[in-house]
């Protein structure tokens, strides 16, 4: 038991958290005449080594995902999710969730898609709520700085909240909620050619191209951010304002989420420097899912989808499910951490 502990220890330590890395980082600063320990050299530090390491995860992690999501186009979804009914539907859509694209916007598309197509409204919803909330990524990312209890954890609540915030949905029958055009769209089956693996890698190599252009420049944002707040803002005033003192840390963060847009890559940083700092660890959670899944730029885009009405009730249900798993962390933090 012991060895495989060890042996795990490794893996999240120096695999997954790239532990070697920060340590060469700080012994190359330290050669060029830089203290790591002090503002200047701590900033520099923690910049290089959380944007090497979050890209070189980001390259696998979408290499890995992208070809088990070329298993799975639009139309093999649909039909997949078609099969299914009840809260089964729910649960199908919300893990196909998993294993698409890694933001909000990206999976917008996808939602009208399935809608148009015919699919109960809540199934489409489950894995909206999914889909940026909860991947493989954000599982493998959460492991390799929180590690693997609060990452298994944080994935089963957020497929939880995508299960549920659909069925409720679903019970309240607001199909009309849903703009004409897309109810009225009719989706057109297209063959989809079978593809050999050597047809998968590229698929996957070019997802890994697309979406590192595409997120480098959040990542770059977020470890920034990260920087600023692990090296500059003192631990005072992050404990007073989201530490254990503060009783609406949760909610406070759940609403500093929204106006941000980035995905799991670019809040990832950001959380661990808040909880380096002293925040509670269900106020970072709450703070990343309030990010990936309520963004302003994210919700204007659902809106050309759906009425006020839907959008005010799946900005409630995401909300609402969010600071409960904030609060059920900041509960359990003792326990995990």
């Amino acid at each position: 038991m012991e060895a495989l502990r060890s042996v795990w220890d490794f893996i999240q330590n120096q695999v997954l958290g790239m532990r070697w890395l920060s340590k060469a980082i700080g012994s190359g600063l330290t050669s060029l005449g830089m203290d790591p320990s002090s503002k200047i050299g701590g900033s520099i530090q923690f910049f290089l080594y959380d944007t090497i390491k979050i890209m070189v995860l980001l390259g696998v992690l979408i290499l890995i995902i992208s070809y088990i999501q070329s298993y799975f186009p639009p139309e093999r979804t649909k039909r997949i999710l078609g099969r299914f009914r009840g809260i089964g539907a729910n649960c199908v859509a919300a893990l196909l969730g998993t294993v698409t694209p890694f933001c909000s916007c990206s999976s917008i598309p996808l939602f009208i898609g399935f809608t148009s197509a015919g699919l109960p409204l809540g199934v489409t919803f489950s894995f909206l709520i999914s889909s940026p909330m909860v991947d493989l990524g954000s599982l493998v990312l959460l492991m390799s700085i929180f590690g693997w209890k609060v990452a298994v954890i944080y994935v089963v609540l957020g497929l939880v909240i995508a299960v549920a915030g659909g069925t409720f949905i679903e019970k309240m029958h607001l199909e009309n909620e849903v703009e004409e055009y897309i109810r009225s769209g009719k989706a057109i089956d297209i063959p989809q050619e079978e593809l050999h693996v050597r047809d998968r890698i590229k698929y996957a190599w070019e997802q890994v191209v697309s979406t590192a252009k595409k997120v480098f420049p959040y990542v770059l944002i977020g470890v920034g951010i990260g920087a600023l707040i692990h090296n500059w803002i003192p631990e005072a005033f992050i404990v007073k304002i989201l530490g254990t003192g503060n009783p609406f840390g949760v909610v406070i963060a759940a609403i500093a989420g929204v106006p941000m847009y980035a995905d799991i890559f670019g809040t990832i940083p950001i959380a661990e420097a808040l909880l380096a700092k002293g925040a509670q660890l269900g106020v970072v959670l709450s703070f990343m899912m309030g990010v990936t899944t309520l963004s302003l730029p994210s919700m204007v885009m659902l809106r050309k989808a759906v009425k006020p009405k839907l959008l005010g009730i799946f900005i409630a249900v995401c909300t609402i499910g969010i600071m409960i798993v904030g609060y059920f962390f900041n509960a359990v933090q003792p326990f995990i951490i």
